[in-house]
């Protein structure tokens, strides 16, 4: 596996908009949610703190939902806060790895009260990745991931 990305590598790539591109998280392949999209924004730099908007489609209304949360970095992995009615919830996650012109990163969630260990691999919104499953499949160790963790990811694009 490969090191840790440093704050300021963080901080640089996460903002912005990103799709959920394979995953082998449950809320994303239950077929009760399509399209997730997660968008980061920084709020400060020391320590590093994001704010976070998880959204995806409702399959059954067809309307888009959101999840509003906070991740604050410690120790190289973030913690996310959720807001509202959520802001007893938290859960942790890392970014396993990325891509050098920051397009392609793999997000690995560690499991929490309510919801298993995951792993999500996110493009940014508005870039086309034709031969994404390969990409990943032949820098595994690029996002972190080992041949296991491939093999679980379900391809949603």
């Amino acid at each position: 596996m490969r090191a840790p990305l440093d704050e300021n590598t963080l901080a640089e790539l996460l903002p912005g908009s990103w799709t959920v591109a394979a995953t082998n998280f449950p809320m994303w392949l239950r077929g009760d949610r399509s399209q997730p999209r997660f968008s980061y924004e920084v709020v400060s730099r020391e320590p590093l703190v994001l704010s976070d908007d998880v959204s995806w489609i409702d399959t059954a209304s067809g309307q888009e939902k959101h999840l509003l949360g906070t991740d604050t970095l410690r120790h190289e992995e973030f913690v996310w806060r959720g807001k509202g009615m959520l802001r007893f919830a938290s859960s942790h996650w890392t970014v396993a790895g990325a891509t050098d012109d920051a397009t392609v990163a793999a997000i690995r969630f560690s499991k929490s009260a309510v919801t298993p260990a995951g792993i999500d691999i996110i493009v940014r919104e508005g870039v086309f990745q034709p031969e994404l499953r390969a990409l990943i499949a032949r820098a595994t160790e690029l996002f972190g991931l080992s041949p296991e963790d491939f093999g679980s990811l379900t391809w949603l694009r």
